[in-house]
């Protein structure tokens, strides 16, 4: 099945669907994959956005506790009280008490 660009309208797509499936596009979108993660695993914009995003979701979601850890980590990332923990494959530290990591930010 193939579509035709001159028939499908963003904006018409997106008024069909909810505002969590709307949500769940931009978290998907702004989720950093395994394949981006040294590359992006400290940047902080990414980081905050990736967050900030997930929050969206776990709030219309019914979630305001899983909403708000995000959205906490999402600040932690734009005032630098967060950093990047060390690659758990790339040697035997532990992460900082002010670090996260990406099991907690699963969701």
């Amino acid at each position: 099945m193939t579509i035709d660009s001159t028939t499908v309208r963003p904006d018409r797509l997106v008024a069909e669907l909810s505002a969590l499936e709307v949500a769940q596009v931009l978290a998907e979108r702004l989720m950093i994959t395994d394949r981006d993660w040294h590359r992006l695993k400290s940047n902080r914009q990414a980081r905050a956005q990736e967050q900030a995003a997930t929050a969206l979701v776990f709030l219309l979601s019914t979630q305001p506790e899983e909403a708000l850890l995000r959205l906490q980590q999402a600040c932690g990332w734009l005032d630098r009280s967060l950093s990047a923990p060390p690659c758990p494959t790339h040697g035997h530290k532990q992460p900082t008490p002010h670090s996260d990591h990406r099991s907690l930010e699963a969701g």
